[in-house]
């Protein structure tokens, strides 16, 4: 699909709880692994009765699987140093992609993640 096309037609109870998928990463600022488990949980609660909400649960959580393992790699280059420059900007990206995710859940249309793996289908 493309990025700005409406997976179909949902009322704003599904749009709520599809932007609810890419918002509950933000947990990980609050608990560890929260931005993984934020996004299973609603996904998993979801899925079976929002399409929507299964769509864009597989999104939220393959992005926040690859910022996991950047987050890795980043801690491993700190001590190369370069890993202390690369640490905020991925934190950075993964926020405003975060946000600008959850935007168009909440309008109803699906966005791709950059460089997000596939893991989840």
């Amino acid at each position: 699909m493309e990025e700005n096309q409406q997976v179909e037609p949902v009322n704003k109870d599904d749009r709520t709880w599809a932007m609810l998928c890419h918002l509950s990463a933000l947990a990980g600022f609050v608990v560890p692994f929260g931005s993984i488990i934020g996004p299973l949980i609603v996904w998993l609660i979801k899925k079976d009765e929002m399409p929507i909400v299964d769509v864009h649960g597989k999104k939220a959580l393959n992005f926040q699987i690859t910022m996991a393992i950047a987050y890795l790699v980043c801690f491993v280059l700190i001590f190369a140093v370069i890993g202390l420059i690369l640490l905020p900007l991925v934190a950075i990206f993964g926020f405003v992609m975060v946000v600008m995710a959850s935007i168009k859940a909440n309008e109803g249309k699906e966005f791709n993640y950059p460089f997000s793996l596939n893991l989840i289908k």
